[in-house]
């Protein structure tokens, strides 16, 4: 039937001008129809087979701003017992977000978190891969967490505060859901015992400052109320020599202490107060700032930081379980597909037509 078209084609009149003409070539195509419907029917299979066999991708997202009250009243109290007992820590709400920030964004968190999570446990069960397939898995899927400043992407109206995007792509919604959640998990666990354990630190390093102050102040007390006794001992032993019994009264005239050792309460008063020093076991009984920071520190050694928990963000929008997959759809590859297929069989259609019609004006002429 070709044959017999590519006769008739050329020894007609459209043929043998260098125009184009339109139902010629429609007739060509027609009349190739089984061979058009066959390519684009092959191109069509083979879409198919693509779309179902492309990977799918599906994304969670969250959306984060800065920490309010409600997330940082357990904090919040803590940091006043600190304040009241003069120990005053920078921990805001601003500072917590940014750290927040900061550790999500680190690579080394999201590939430990990977290393232990169940996600890369699945996708590696059953299939023999060593470490270095597990380290490869490990990167490529770190790279699918991202993290974006949403008002960048409106500098002429910026929002009057800092929000930011968190998202995960997946294979499917249940592991794009579970893997953001699990990670933003992570990352809030490891920020909330990073602050704990400063806060934790500071408040020990204080307490045992003030600990040692204490001690050395203690011990000068301690010392000076040792020297107080022997200064009594020497003032009675002086004050029984003078034969001074009785305290000395001036009578309204002056009198002149020994400048080293007074005697001027006499033997029986020296003997008296020498009895009440030396009863004294505890020098800060008699001492106000003693007993006061004595107080402080009891009070400080009272302060338990580590059952403190807050969230160093607060959530605009809660990880999302995705409902639309990313990427052309497959009725999107299967149209192209068919659409290519159409295409490519009516170019070889034509193709093979011109070069038969060529081949056979050129027969005819050197008849």
């Amino acid at each position: 039937m070709e044959n017999t078209l590519s006769k008739r084609l050329t020894v007609t009149d459209y043929s043998q001008r260098d125009d184009i003409d339109l139902f010629a070539l429609l007739e060509t195509l027609f009349l190739a129809k089984a061979r058009l419907f066959l390519i684009t029917f092959c191109f069509a299979a083979v879409g198919l087979a693509v779309a179902f066999l492309l990977p799918q991708k599906w994304t969670s997202q969250a959306i984060i701003v800065a920490p309010e009250m409600p997330e940082l009243i357990e904090i919040r109290k803590e940091l006043t017992e600190l304040q009241v007992l003069d120990i005053k820590e920078d921990v805001s709400a601003d500072g917590l977000y940014q750290l927040f920030i900061k550790r999500f964004d680190s690579t080394a968190l999201q590939k430990a978190y990977l290393n232990q999570s169940s996600y890369i446990k699945n996708k590696l069960e059953n299939t023999g891969a060593d470490n270095t397939e597990r380290r490869r898995l490990i990167v490529r899927t770190a790279e699918r967490i991202k993290l974006r400043l949403n008002n960048a992407e409106n500098k002429k109206d910026p929002q009057p505060y800092t929000a930011w995007s968190l998202t995960f792509t997946a294979e499917t919604a249940d592991d794009a859901q579970s893997v953001l959640k699990g990670y933003i998990d992570y990352v809030t666990t490891g920020v909330e015992k990073e602050v704990i354990d400063n806060l934790t630190s500071s408040l020990e390093l204080r307490i045992q400052a003030e600990k040692d102050k204490l001690a050395l102040d203690r011990q000068a007390l301690e010392n000076e109320h040792n020297i107080n006794i022997q200064r009594l001992n020497y003032s009675l032993e002086v004050a029984n020599a003078a034969g001074i019994k009785q305290p000395v009264y001036s009578h309204g005239q002056a009198v002149k202490d020994d400048p080293d050792y007074s005697v001027a309460l006499g033997s029986d008063g020296l003997a008296q107060k020498l009895k009440i020093e030396q009863s004294i076991t505890d020098v800060s009984h008699l001492n106000a700032s003693i007993q006061n920071r004595e107080m402080r520190l009891s009070k400080m050694q009272q302060i338990h930081i580590q059952g403190a928990h807050f969230q160093p963000y607060k959530f605009q929008m809660e990880p999302s379980w995705p409902v639309k997959k990313e990427g052309p759809g497959k009725a999107l590859v299967l149209v192209l597909f068919t659409l290519l297929g159409f295409i490519i069989a009516s170019g070889y259609v034509l193709l093979n037509h011109a070069v038969k019609s060529r081949s056979g004006k050129t027969a005819t002429q050197a008849a």
